[in-house]
């Protein structure tokens, strides 16, 4: 029973990790940055007990690239004499990250004795299905509701007033893009995962990873449509995995295929159910899956947020842009107060594409090392965790598909990882593959 609630614990952590915000009560610092300080405790603790670090050369190498997209934003700003610093401290928000994901794993491994791949995939997949059950919880309960808003007073990047009065849903820390780049991140493991343990004694845990998927794919899509890209390499990889193009279902994925027909008989019954009966659930899934509707309805795919997005592809129509940028990320009426140019709604250039937006800010000098430092974080993992490799080649994918919409990036999905020792986690591999009989923490 202890073990138990250890582990639920433990999930609230790793979710004030995945999904940081500010508490009312401690306004300024958020829940990232609070693990944060107790990582460099706890990392400084364990080198003064000449504990073996997961810290090396490949962790060095990653942080010289960080710091080289610090420099260039430096150099772009300097310049072109403006104020928008937001990226040149990147290389502090990367170990912010990493000494956050230290803690993460640091108490994995005490809970379970050991950390591995599929124990943190598994946390972050737990994660994702509350955020999204407590998205629809505060959506569907004005007590609820109030009581988290009362104690959530920001989530960093957007006001809470900015989401309700858009009529979007979100949890506690998770919205928009960011909620939806990591849903897509998670959907991904889930992928992996479901073919990876299917010959392990942790396939009688099939059904719960498909449920996971049926709620994230759903309710993150609700919350933010760039979920889909996850349920696509989801589709993709089990198309791949299972053989089915070649008319054959590979045994390693029957399993999966008869709990996904269970959980689409039981879910479509019910989602038709609800759509019919209540207003807001209506609105919310056919924001979520608007382009099947527009397909369905007027024969063609038109989703609205598509077309705004086409107006975003914007390009420089200068050398000097193209090369070393114009210094300007945010609004430049938001961080330069010097700034009498023009208006733009949104940010520079009134673009949210991840690649021009960075092309816009440090040229394709910076574009260039800032995506090298993305590769490099998870090919570290994929040559650290060979049997999981596809699953950070996927990862990558990831990334690099949701800069053509969105300027996020997921380190702190490889940073998890790179905290994890290879010998642990090779340990955990051999261990699930016991008879059933035996028992794991």
């Amino acid at each position: 029973m202890m073990h138990l609630f250890y582990i639920v614990i433990m999930v609230i952590i790793t979710s004030f990790y995945f999904f940081p915000f500010e508490f009312t009560f401690l306004p300024g610092v958020n829940t990232k940055m609070a693990m944060a300080g107790i990582g460099l405790v706890l990392l400084s603790v364990d080198l003064a007990k000449s504990h073996k670090s997961v810290i090396g050369k490949d962790f060095f190498k990653l942080s010289l690239w960080a710091l080289g997209v610090s420099l260039v934003c430096f150099l772009s700003v300097v310049y072109n004499e403006t104020y928008d610093y937001t990226y040149a401290s990147y290389i502090i928000s990367m170990w912010v990250w990493a000494s956050g994901a230290y803690v993460v794993v640091t108490l994995i491994r005490w809970i379970h004795k050991r950390a591995s791949v599929v124990l943190v995939c598994n946390y972050l997949i737990a994660v994702c299905v509350m955020q999204c059950i407590l998205a629809m919880m505060i959506d569907k309960i004005p007590a609820f509701e109030n009581a988290v808003n009362s104690v959530v007073s920001g989530l960093g990047f957007v006001e809470l007033d900015t989401l309700e009065e858009a009529k979007r849903l979100y949890g506690i820390g998770a919205s928009l893009d960011v909620a939806g780049t990591r849903f897509a991140s998670v959907l991904v493991m889930i992928a992996f995962l479901v073919v990876y343990l299917d010959n392990t004694r942790l396939r009688k845990y099939l059904w719960l990873y498909v449920l996971s998927v049926l709620i994230i794919g759903i309710i993150g899509n609700m919350m933010s449509r760039t979920t889909t890209v996850g349920l696509i390499l989801f589709i993709a990889y089990l198309i791949y995995a299972s053989k089915i193009y070649m008319l054959k279902v590979h045994y390693s994925t029957r399993h999966l295929f008869l709990w996904l027909g269970v959980g689409l008989l039981v879910l479509i019954p019910l989602v038709t159910f609800l759509y019919n009966t209540d207003m807001d659930i209506r609105s919310n899934i056919r924001f979520a899956f608007e382009g099947f509707f527009s397909l369905v309805e007027k024969g063609k795919w038109d989703v609205h947020s598509n077309e705004i997005l086409k107006n975003m592809y914007v390009f420089p129509d200068n050398i000097k842009t193209w090369i070393i940028g114009d210094g300007y990320m945010e609004n430049p009426y938001v961080s330069d107060p010097y700034y009498v140019g023009p208006r733009w709604h949104g940010y520079y250039m009134a673009t949210d594409v991840g690649y021009l937006r960075f092309i816009f800010y440090f040229g394709l000098i910076g574009l260039s090392i800032f995506s090298y430092f993305m590769f490099l974080a998870g090919k570290i993992n994929v040559n650290r965790f060979k049997e999981q490799k596809l699953l950070f080649w996927m990862l990558i994918a990831v990334h690099f598909i949701v800069w053509f919409k969105v300027a996020t990036d997921i380190f702190l999905v490889f940073a998890l990882f790179l905290m994890i020792d290879e010998g642990e986690n090779e340990e955990y591999n051999n261990s699930i593959l016991l008879n059933e009989t035996n028992h794991i923490e």
